[in-house]
C-alpha cells in the first residue's frame, strides 16, 4: 500500500509541476510577442479630414541582432498629400513620392503625386536587443471616406534579416503571424487641423513653428508638448502595465512548479 501511494503521490507531484512548467512557458512566450509588432500611435485624435502626428512604433524582437532599417509604405488608394518625417537622432529619413493615376484636389490645388513611402535606415545609431524606437510622422490631409489606413512595415536587421508586416486582419480570424500597423480614423471633427498634429509639423517645418499645412496659424508650442507627454505617458503605462502582468503570470508558474515538487516530497516521506 505504501509502495502505491508513493507512486501515486510522485505521479500527482508530475503532473502538476509540468502542468506549472506549461503555463510558466505559456506566460513567457506570451509576455514576449506582446511586445514584437511595428504599430502606429496617433498623438490625440487622427480624425477623418483632419491632419495628425503619429509614432511608428518599432521593437526590436531578436536577441542576437539590431534593427538598423525601416520602411513603411501607404495606400496610393487613398493617398496623403503631406507626409513629413519629424528627425530622430541617428537615424536617416527619406521620403518617396509616386504618381497617382487620379489627381488629388487639397486646398483648391490639384495634386499629381503623393508620399507612397518612408525609409528610415540607421546612421550612427541601432534598436538593440529589448530595446524599441519611435518614428514620429505629421500626416496630412486623412482620407473622409475610411476608418483605417494600413500602413505595411518592412523592419531589416543587421544580420541581414527581413522581416515583412505586411498582414492584414480579417473580420473574425485570428490575428496574422506578422500584422500591419494599423491607423485608426476618428470621426470628422470641425477643426480639421487635427488634435495632434502641431508638434511634429512643427518640428519639421523649421523657423515657421506655429504654421500648419494650409498656412494658417496651428496650436501653440505648450499645448503641442503637453499633448506628447500625454501620449508618451499613455504608452509607456500600456507597456508597463503588460511587462508587470507576464513577470506575475511567470510568477504563479514558478509558483506552482515549486507547490508541485514540495507536495509530491512531503507525500512520498
Amino acid at each position: 500500500m505504501n509502495v502505491s501511494r508513493r507512486t501515486s503521490s510522485r505521479a500527482a507531484a508530475t503532473r502538476v509541476a509540468l502542468a506549472g512548467g506549461i503555463a510558466l512557458s505559456s506566460v513567457v512566450l506570451l509576455s514576449g510577442t506582446a511586445f514584437a509588432h511595428v504599430s502606429v500611435q496617433p498623438e490625440g485624435e487622427a480624425a477623418k479630414g483632419g491632419y495628425a502626428t503619429v509614432n511608428i512604433k518599432v521593437p526590436n524582437e531578436r536577441d542576437n541582432a539590431s534593427t538598423v532599417k525601416l520602411e513603411v509604405n501607404f495606400p496610393l488608394d487613398h493617398p496623403l498629400a503631406s507626409v513629413m518625417p519629424q528627425p530622430v537622432p541617428g537615424w536617416k529619413a527619406e521620403v518617396t513620392k509616386s504618381k497617382l493615376s487620379k489627381p488629388l484636389e487639397l486646398h483648391g490645388k490639384k495634386i499629381n503625386e503623393a508620399v507612397s513611402k518612408v525609409t528610415w535606415t540607421a546612421d550612427g545609431s541601432k534598436i538593440g536587443p529589448g530595446q524599441f524606437q519611435q518614428f514620429p510622422l505629421s500626416l496630412g490631409q486623412l482620407p473622409e471616406d475610411v476608418d483605417q489606413l494600413v500602413l505595411k512595415a518592412i523592419q531589416t536587421y543587421d544580420n541581414k534579416e527581413v522581416v515583412r508586416w505586411i498582414e492584414e486582419q480579417k473580420d473574425g480570424a485570428d490575428e496574422p503571424q506578422n500584422p500591419a500597423p494599423v491607423l485608426k480614423l476618428s470621426a470628422a471633427s470641425g477643426d480639421h487641423h487635427g488634435g495632434g498634429a502641431a508638434p511634429s509639423a512643427s518640428a519639421s517645418a523649421g523657423p515657421d513653428a506655429k504654421t500648419g499645412h494650409d498656412g494658417k496659424t496651428g496650436h501653440d508650442d505648450t499645448t503641442g508638448a503637453h499633448e506628447e507627454k500625454t501620449a508618451t505617458a499613455s504608452s509607456s503605462s500600456t507597456d508597463t502595465t503588460a511587462r508587470i502582468l507576464g513577470v506575475v503570470g511567470i510568477l504563479v508558474g514558478i509558483a506552482g512548479v515549486a507547490f508541485g515538487v514540495l507536495a509530491g516530497r512531503r507525500r512520498s516521506a
